[in-house]
């Protein structure tokens, strides 16, 4: 892969918005966004081209089934009563524009300036389904998001932070946790992955993982967060989801899902990978 097609994490958001427009232009599509085309744009088809033959359209199975997982996520979220959504680490997600949302829910898109410019710029003339705004902030600056989150209080309030905790170190990861906790949001969904998916992922996704690799992966799973005063409520792992989608369909693929699966909440260097969801522990 040409390397020089990924600078940051940024161009990552790029790759996948690219692997959501190839799922909704499928007749039998798992969902419809019809804007991810547009905010890939060139960039982001020539990323998904020029990786490794088998990430090319071999590793779409495991952002779709992404996708639907975090999408189910969002909508039990506001089912059970949340009202206001925020979305750390946004980058070129569309859900605010293709899910159908309760109108005054309010949804803030948290990302860098670049990235939320351009999506801006992409879905000037789109109207969202909710109240949305963004907020150009570091995930990494603890402090900045505390602040934000504190403007919320008294809110029912979902922490989404698709396709990020992964690119975070491991003392960044924590620090999220903990300020999220310490906020008193009412749910955290968040996507999780063991040593064993990022090896795999590393060297099916070479070029792309290795100008944006990876750092967050505990063998301890699910438990990590459960440790710093959370409880998942739900977990969902990704592999057998995308079997069951049908986005996965191989005789090996099925033969894998029917067998014993990693333990989530120590998954050490098996490959595991699922989406989570967490509340607050009592």
């Amino acid at each position: 892969m040409d390397n020089r097609l990924i600078d940051t994490v940024d161009d990552t958001a790029r790759w996948v918005a690219h692997h959501r427009a190839v799922e909704s232009a499928r007749p039998d599509a798992l969902f419809r966004d019809p804007f991810a085309a547009r905010l890939a744009g060139a960039t982001g088809r020539a990323i998904a081209e020029s990786a490794a033959p088998a990430a090319g359209g071999g590793d779409g199975w495991y952002l779709t089934a992404r996708t639907v997982l975090v999408d189910e996520a969002v909508a039990a979220a506001i089912a059970d009563g949340c009202d206001t959504v925020v979305n750390l680490g946004a980058g070129l997600d569309a859900r605010p524009y293709r899910l159908d949302l309760p109108a005054d829910l309010e949804w803030i898109e948290v990302d860098l300036p670049t990235i939320l410019e351009h999506k801006a710029a992409v879905l000037a003339a789109e109207e969202a389904h909710c109240r949305l705004r963004r907020v150009a902030l570091d995930l990494a600056d603890a402090g900045a998001l505390a602040t934000l989150l504190s403007e919320l209080a008294g809110r029912r309030v979902l922490a989404l932070s698709e396709g990020v905790v992964m690119y975070l170190s491991p003392v960044q990861a924590d620090a999220l946790a903990d300020t999220l906790r310490a906020a008193g949001v009412a749910r955290w969904c968040l996507d999780l992955g063991s040593a064993g998916v990022g090896s795999v992922m590393a060297e099916r996704n070479r070029g792309i993982l290795r100008s944006a690799p990876w750092r967050f992966l505990p063998a301890d799973g699910v438990a990590h967060f459960e440790n710093r005063g959370w409880c998942a409520e739900r977990i969902a792992a990704l592999f057998p989801a995308a079997v069951a989608l049908g986005r996965l369909d191989s005789p090996e693929a099925h033969r894998l899902t029917e067998g014993p699966q990693p333990d989530p909440r120590a998954p050490g260097d098996a490959p595991w990978s699922g989406v989570v969801t967490f509340v607050p522990a009592r």
